[in-house]
């Protein structure tokens, strides 16, 4: 190893200690950082559709019992107060762990798609440069669905692209929502969800231990958001780092993980990390 290459090993070393010190979030000894302390949401950042942020309307976002829970009891309209928790800072290349069940029913005044849907963001843009009046956030979204009466197949774990598109397949999609491969599962029970990030490099979705979709390139484009501000609408800029965001669309659900562990750049050509245990 030359005196150059063991000089920015040193370097890239230094630069992720200084990213956990900077998360301030209990570290286990594998480096899994709990971005939800199973106690408060004070390392979190609420943003509602037309509310200020940091307005958390009827206590949407709350944590009872230690789980992070989104509801709607104290609503009376819905709205289209569409929201998004998000942790404190931002991140590049990681993997994210998320457990979470749907519960209760969806808010009489919430879309229908929105039944048994939600969902956590990634790369998404940094909540301080959300318009008040802006409904979703420019990012890529690991979404989460329960099945339904019909019982007809309703996957978990797909991919949508608010205000941007992806390379899937090697090639550039302009649909919003790519489907997984995973299965159904029912509301009520514990689903895990996990992402393997590498930049725009490569993004994997795992759900309970099985690959189940992968994509690269996530970048701004497309449609779905609205109330943005266009000087951030930069048309095929890459989405290189951002903010994770748990979702509230109308869909009562409860969360009791959410851990984070931080990854060296450029895993293209290196087996996924393992899964915590279960």
């Amino acid at each position: 190893m030359t005196f150059k290459q063991t000089k920015t090993k040193i370097g890239m070393l230094a630069a992720l200690l200084i990213n956990v010190m900077a998360i301030g979030a209990e570290t286990s000894n594998e480096g899994w950082i709990q971005l939800f302390n199973g106690t408060d949401i004070d390392d979190w950042i609420v943003k509602l559709n037309h509310h200020e942020m940091g307005d958390n309307f009827g206590d949407t976002f709350r944590v009872e019992d230690g789980l992070l829970k989104v509801r709607y009891d104290k609503y009376e309209e819905f709205g289209e107060r569409f929201g998004h928790l998000y942790y404190k800072q931002p991140f590049s290349n990681y993997h994210l762990v998320v457990e979470y069940r749907f519960v209760g029913k969806l808010h009489e005044g919430a879309p229908q798609y929105a039944d048994l849907n939600s969902g956590v963001m990634l790369h998404a843009q940094n909540p301080k440069t959300i318009l008040k009046d802006q409904n979703w956030p420019i990012a890529v979204e690991l979404q989460f669905l329960a099945g339904q009466p019909n019982n007809k197949p309703r996957a978990t774990g797909n991919v949508c692209t608010p205000g941007t598109h992806i390379v899937y397949k090697g090639a550039l999609t302009e649909k919003h929502v790519v489907q997984s491969t995973a299965e159904t599962y029912p509301p009520g029970e514990w689903v895990r969800a996990e992402a393997i990030v590498d930049g725009s490099n490569r993004i994997v979705h795992i759900i309970n231990g099985k690959k189940v979709l992968e994509y690269s390139q996530p970048q701004i484009g497309g449609g779905v958001i609205a109330g943005y501000d266009p000087d951030l609408f930069v048309l095929g800029k890459l989405l290189t780092e951002g903010f994770i965001g748990l979702q509230a669309e109308g869909q009562p659900i409860d969360f009791r993980k959410v851990e984070l562990k931080l990854l060296q750049p450029d895993r293209r050509d290196k087996p996924l990390p393992t899964t915590t245990d279960q």
